[in-house]
């Protein structure tokens, strides 16, 4: 899917128009980043292919992981912005749900620019989609670039310690690194915190297969109920806090670095608790 006809390209836009329902198609052409001589920004996002590559992660937003949104209205319409969130489901669904709310729900429409491992551009055919979908690695100066060209930045600083943990551990955050806060400090950006109930049952972890995980160099190999991580129709609920605002240097001492750190991470386990409390079952 690195490339799409022109044909399969407007199939698949229909789609996401279709799924997305009334007045979809006017938001989106709202998005409009900047394009260079091949039609794509300075990091290889295409808007008009990530609208078509979305419909079947639209679908699943839609119709499978029923996706509820709440305190969208949080996340700033314009302006660089740090969006961090808690990690989990051993596929990163939670990523792709956040982004299809940004983009759907949101008018004018958000892309938000998901950080994700070095390794992961390594997979067959995902370096080229991942661009284009607006992905980048985590690198810091890719992080720069971006806050200073205003964009929203999406940040699991649980890393795959919070993607991969067991089900005995769910819902319990793994410790935040301090990247994310000294990059809000440096750039002055709002720091949105967001708390994701529902992609721990996804893919419940039983143990991890580690020689195997090993051998094919992937941080984790997970056994799940369906043996692959397969996603279960789990519910979702994405709650978007109030932005929080820092002050201070981004090379501060460790211990006053941490402090802001650790009132993030409390923001974020405070609305999964919240989002804990107020579902009424896992799966409807």
């Amino acid at each position: 899917m690195a490339e799409l006809s022109e044909a399969i390209k407007a199939r698949l836009r229909a789609w996401t128009f279709a799924l997305g329902g009334p007045g979809t198609r006017g938001r989106l052409e709202k998005l409009t980043p900047p394009r260079n001589e091949y039609g794509v920004d300075p990091y290889g996002f295409d808007s008009e292919y990530a609208v078509a590559a979305i419909a079947p992660l639209l679908w699943l937003y839609r119709k499978y992981f029923r996706v509820q949104v709440h305190g969208l209205e949080n996340l700033p319409t314009e302006g660089r912005v740090v969006l961090v969130s808690n990690h989990s489901g051993q596929l990163p669904f939670d990523a792709a749900m956040i982004e299809v709310a940004c983009l759907i729900e949101l008018d004018p429409p958000r892309a938000v620019r998901a950080l994700v491992e070095r390794w992961v551009p390594t997979l067959p055919f995902v370096s080229t989609f991942m661009a284009r979908c607006g992905q980048i690695v985590g690198t810091p100066e890719n992080c720069r670039r971006l806050l200073a060209a205003g964009e929203a930045i999406l940040v699991f600083p649980e890393g795959v310690r919070g993607l991969n943990k067991p089900f005995s551990q769910r819902y319990q955050l793994q410790r935040f690194g301090a990247g994310f806060l000294r990059l809000a400090l440096e750039s002055g950006a709002p720091v949105v915190p967001i708390g994701v109930v529902g992609a721990e049952e996804q893919a419940p972890a039983l143990f991890d297969l580690k020689p195997l995980a090993k051998l094919l160099s992937f941080p984790a190999f997970p056994i799940t109920p369906t043996l692959l991580p397969f996603p279960l129709p789990s519910r979702y609920h994405i709650h978007f806090g109030a932005p929080m605002r820092f002050q201070g240097s981004p090379d501060e001492e460790d211990e006053a670095l941490e402090r802001k750190v650790a009132e993030v991470e409390g923001a974020v386990r405070g609305l999964l608790a919240r989002g804990l409390a107020e579902r009424e079952h896992v799966y409807w």
